[in-house]
């Protein structure tokens, strides 16, 4: 199954981006041997302002066709990590080819595009930067490989 990032805004160079690399390299050298590859990172921004409306439009373009459409959302349920990972072998099991994670820009996602997802996670009850939510999604992608791998990474 490939795991897709869909996401507001450009992340530049710099520690977010060499962290997120890192995670990500990581997540594919693990996941690989699980049917778990990277699909890609995908970028939108709304150039002409157009709120979180034209954000949704582009980050619907941007779910491939068919994926299941989890979103990043602080009214979504908090999953334990080992949660995180057994939701995403169920897809893989099941069959699924893709997995969109969908992470909103600074105020967040369009309602309409939330309620169209098949869940919604959230990363805790505060409130994080989407580039930090990315940070941390990266991160839990590795940790659910190496869960699923029977790894060592994650202690309870």
């Amino acid at each position: 199954m490939r795991v897709h990032i869909c996401a507001v805004g450009r992340l530049r160079k710099g520690p977010e981006r060499d962290l997120i690399d890192d995670y990500l390299s990581r997540f594919e050298k693990t996941g690989r041997g699980l049917g778990l590859t990277l699909g890609g990172v995908i970028e939108v921004e709304d150039r002409k302002g157009g709120g979180m409306g034209a954000e949704a439009d582009l980050l619907r373009r941007a779910i491939p066709q068919g994926a299941a459409t989890w979103v990043l959302d602080e009214r979504g349920e908090t999953p334990t990590s080992p949660d995180f990972a057994d939701a995403i072998a169920r897809l893989r099991d099941q069959g699924r080819g893709d997995l969109a994670l969908v992470i909103g820009g600074a105020d967040g996602l369009d309602p309409a595009l939330r309620s169209e997802a098949d869940k919604a996670i959230s990363l805790g009850r505060m409130v994080w930067p989407h580039m930090l939510a990315r940070v941390m999604l990266s991160e839990q992608l590795y940790r659910a490989a190496s869960i699923l791998a029977g790894s060592p990474y994650h202690r309870v």
